[in-house]
């Protein structure tokens, strides 16, 4: 694959102390590597000057007036870079944790053509997990793990903010959680056949100033992860959503049942255990209601995927290289 123009798309809030040495870093490595290359932040609503810091070291600064989140703000930036003609989009976070120097080593397997989207990974490697609270690195491994059994992938690291997509697989993606895109793009991609390709990198394990605006509190950031998760879950795998829900309605009322028709060969009466009839009965009747939400949601997800169809050649109109 041979790259003409290469852009990288930096979601920013408040990050005026770190953003300038980001850019300045990524046009370095482009310049250095033969590429064409423009740098678009996204200034989610910041108050701090970084979109003055961000003009100042040479990107292009898009702006959301106020904060609308760092999933929409990797929208905003993934729409321009394909309205600027990008073959590649790298993005990567503005708080300095990523080293801009690895960029040619992220977007290699794209240029080889044995990927359409590359993410760094901290744990695909043990020798190169950071540094960085227990509590974080288990909750990491966990998404992956979660999200990799959804896709029925192997996956080390669905969290990493440094990716590169070529442009197919750019125009593939349709995301719909504000709070953020990390694991959402990783589902998306995967029912769609993407080639999904995971690079070990030695990354930072903190910040190198300031706090986290996403991850700062990780309760919270674990459960609004969870859900963004499950609806995509839900959306793109509903049989299995549903099924495996109505599964202890199921067996708890096929359960009650046979315990109630035990009783009555045993005993000869339905007496005095008639709780369990109507208990199993009502439990397994629930259970086939989920079961045949699931199925109702098979025949959605069809129409569901044709529209994702017709979206994709709508995008691939829109943003038809200049």
């Amino acid at each position: 694959m041979a790259v003409k123009f290469l852009a990288v798309v930096i979601p920013a809030l408040n990050e005026a102390a770190t953003i300038g040495d980001v850019i300045g870093r990524c046009l370095a490595v482009c310049r250095h590597s033969g590429f064409e290359a423009t740098v678009l932040v996204v200034d989610d609503g910041s108050t701090d000057g970084t979109a003055a810091a961000a003009r100042a070291a040479g990107a292009r600064v898009l702006a959301h007036p106020q904060n609308r989140g760092v999933g929409r703000a990797f929208q905003t930036g993934l729409d321009a870079a394909l309205e600027s003609g990008a073959d590649v989009i790298v993005n990567i976070d503005a708080d300095g944790q990523f080293d801009p120097e690895r960029i040619p080593d992220l977007i290699a397997p794209l240029l080889a053509g044995r990927a359409d989207f590359v993410s760094a990974s901290r744990f695909k490697d043990p020798a190169l997990v950071p540094e960085m609270p227990r509590l974080k690195v288990w909750g990491n491994r966990f998404m992956s793990r979660l999200v990799g059994s959804i896709a029925r992938q192997r996956f080390y690291d669905v969290s990493c903010g440094f990716r590169a997509y070529n442009r197919e697989a750019a125009l593939h993606l349709n995301l719909w959680g504000d709070f953020t895109y990390t694991q959402e793009s990783f589902l998306e991609l995967a029912i769609k056949s993407v080639r999904i390709e995971e690079v070990p990198m030695a990354i930072r394990g903190v910040r190198a100033a300031g706090r986290s605006r996403v991850a700062s509190n990780l309760w919270r950031y674990g459960w609004r992860t969870l859900k963004i998760i499950l609806h995509s879950y839900r959306d793109y795998w509903p049989l299995h959503f549903f099924g495996w829900i109505s599964l202890p309605f199921m067996l708890l009322g096929l359960g009650l049942l046979t315990g109630f028709l035990l009783h009555r060969l045993l005993v000869g009466s339905f007496r005095p255990q008639l709780w369990m009839g109507f208990s199993g009965a009502g439990l397994l009747g629930l259970g086939v209601l989920i079961l045949v939400t699931g199925v109702m949601g098979e025949m959605l997800k069809r129409i569901r995927l044709n529209q994702e169809t017709l979206i994709y050649y709508q995008k691939k109109a829109r943003f038809e290289r200049p």
